[in-house]
């Protein structure tokens, strides 16, 4: 018998354990060069199938089989189209034809193609290995990652949801070539079984879902040695299991339209994103997932959809037509993600997406870096926090017109969105614009006052340098302020009859009181110091250790400093600071500490 292999029958690593005893194997030198191409990007199937023809080679010098290399090498621009121009696959059907040879392939279109042609062909179909992975041995029921590393013990996390703990489970280090062996097992099973898939194939990395592993491979030059690390759930829960009130089920049926689940890394976020998408599935909704890689363990009736095998723009024309009840992302990392949940909550979708962060309201924040603040609210409504596999938390987002908490003059009133606790009805944080900054202010009594002064002091400052070099704001109560400033720049300020000052005051929504500098610092108490010099350095020792400390040269601020834990602060002669205390000291000008 005489066959022709394609590079599809290559990669799946099956052709020497399906050719027979005395027959001819013909491999065309395309196949080769693709195989090549995929191996140089450091393609994990280039590496398999070129692994493959070496097995070929053994039989055909055991003289099991005849062995012969045949056709022309491609170009270097029908490999790199080779998947989607076909040439290369043309080139090896006719091949197979001037042969008069049975062409073996695992590629339905080119078999199909094969025949259109009236080419003999045998499309082989992958078998399911039943065998495990050789990776399975680490894990147990309480075992959430396995990590394995090239020259190192393998290492796996066990425990539950906030409770891990990196334990030793293996005795000796492994060898570079058993972790490369490792990972080529993994993509080559991978390959053979229907339910498992490569979701990212890279130069230096590639990301499988085999079965409810999630696996990922990075080797050289990506990282210093091969490495795998492979993650599976530890838990599959129902909703019930999470002891949810009625009032917390019914919100999320009805209520809940733009969730978010948030947590830390290994907290459950996925495992009750997981459960709240078998519930709204098993109550006669249409849900429909994005991930990547798919790794949620979900009823068939649930669509799930890669972002690794299309672009945001695909996956949002599929979700608008198909109309789903409840889109779930697991999970928002990068901006074109946030974009994607964004528009479809905007376009009046329902979506669930799980979230790294640390607090709750550092997922709110993740949002507001990449949206207007207007907009939270159409899309976001509900955040979830998870920690150590439980609830932690609920909050809800509402928005409304009125005066800061910490504010009081009626004229402050602006558009709030307000980040209220779902079991207390308490306001625990206040989200604003206050001047060209999008501030988050924790609701919490004395807190919220010294929050929101500092930060208006802040923006006080930052609009009255405009006008003069040296500022100094200080908050008297939540609608006063005393802003200091130089003498010589408080007439510029003020403005004819007080228009300019006036028109700050309408911007900025307080009352300003301004005085010179000069007039701050003939309150303060005059601090004892010694200069010397050093060096490069001009040495001012006080005995005030880490203290703010303003310096005055004749009555005129010059700058202000942290004094050491000795003290001490140190300025380089060759500043402009520098030049200035050096020309006071040898003018005998007054040099005075506040």
């Amino acid at each position: 018998m005489k066959y022709v292999i394609d590079t599809s029958i290559a990669i799946e690593g099956m052709i020497s354990s399906l050719i027979k005893e005395n027959s001819e194997v013909l491999i065309p030198n395309a196949v080769i060069a693709e195989l090549e191409h995929q191996a140089n990007q450091n393609k994990e199937i280039g590496f398999i199938g070129l692994e493959e023809i070496k097995k070929l080679q053994k039989l055909a010098k055991e003289e099991k089989i005849q062995l012969r290399f045949i056709g022309p090498r491609p170009t270097a621009m029908q490999i790199k189209y080779a998947k989607r121009g076909g040439e290369i696959d043309s080139m090896i059907r006719e091949m197979a034809y001037a042969e008069d040879s049975t062409l073996l392939t695992a590629d339905k279109v080119q078999a199909l193609s094969a025949e259109a042609y009236g080419i003999k062909v045998e499309l082989i179909k992958p078998k399911k290995e039943l065998s495990k992975l050789s990776i399975e041995k680490y894990f147990d029921k309480s075992t959430m990652s396995v990590h394995i590393i090239a020259g190192c013990r393998v290492l796996a996390k066990r425990g539950s949801p906030g409770d891990w703990k990196l334990e030793k489970v293996s005795e000796k280090h492994l060898e570079d070539k058993e972790v490369e062996n490792m990972a080529r097992e993994i993509i080559e099973k991978t390959n053979l079984d229907p339910n498992s898939f490569i979701e990212i194939s890279r130069k230096g990395s590639t990301v499988v879902q085999y079965h409810n592993y999630r696996i990922v491979i990075v080797k050289p030059p990506i990282s210093d040695a091969w490495e795998i690390t492979a993650v599976k759930p530890v838990k599959v829960l129902n909703l019930e299991d999470y002891n949810l009130s009625e009032d917390i089920l019914n919100k999320l049926k009805s209520k809940a339209r733009g969730v978010l689940i948030a947590g830390e890394v290994g907290s459950g976020k996925s495992t009750f994103a997981q459960a709240l998408t078998e519930y709204y599935s098993a109550n006669n909704n249409v849900v429909k997932t994005v991930e990547s890689p798919r790794d949620l363990q979900l009823s068939k009736e649930i669509t799930q959809y890669s972002k690794n095998f299309t672009s945001s723009e695909e996956i949002h024309d599929i979700l608008f037509l198909s109309r789903p009840d409840y889109i779930i992302f697991d999970e928002i990392r990068d901006t074109p993600d946030f974009k994607l949940y964004t528009d479809l909550r905007l376009g009046g979708s329902n979506c669930l997406g799980v979230i790294h962060a640390a607090a709750p309201i550092d997922s709110v924040q993740r949002f507001l870096s990449r949206m207007e603040l207007g907009t939270i609210p159409s899309v976001l409504d509900t955040i979830i926090y998870i920690g150590k596999g439980n609830i932690e938390q609920i909050l809800t987002l509402r928005m409304s017109v009125k005066v800061p908490v910490g504010m009081t003059e009626a004229d402050l009133a602006r558009p709030v969105i307000e980040i209220v606790n779902y079991r207390t009805n308490e306001v625990e944080y206040e989200i604003y614009s206050y001047g060209e900054q999008t501030v988050i202010i924790p609701v919490t009594g004395k807190k919220v006052s010294k929050a929101a002064h500092k930060l208006a002091e802040a923006q006080i400052e930052a609009e009255f340098m405009k006008y003069a070099p040296n500022v100094r704001a200080e908050m008297v109560n939540d609608s006063r302020v005393i802003v200091y400033v130089p003498e010589s720049s408080k007439g510029k300020i003020i403005g004819k009859e007080g228009q300019h000052i006036t028109a700050i005051e309408k911007k900025l929504g307080i009352s300003i009181d301004l005085k010179s500098l000069q007039e701050e610092y003939s309150d303060r108490e005059d601090l004892d110091f010694d200069i010397s010099e050093s060096g490069k350095n001009i040495i001012l020792n006080t005995n005030f250790k880490r203290k703010i400390v303003d310096v005055l040269v004749d009555g005129k601020y010059i700058f202000t400093a942290n004094s050491s834990k000795k003290g001490v602060l140190k300025v380089s002669k060759k500043s402009t600071i520098g030049h200035i205390i050096l020309d006071a000291l040898d003018n005998n000008k007054k040099i005075e500490f506040k």
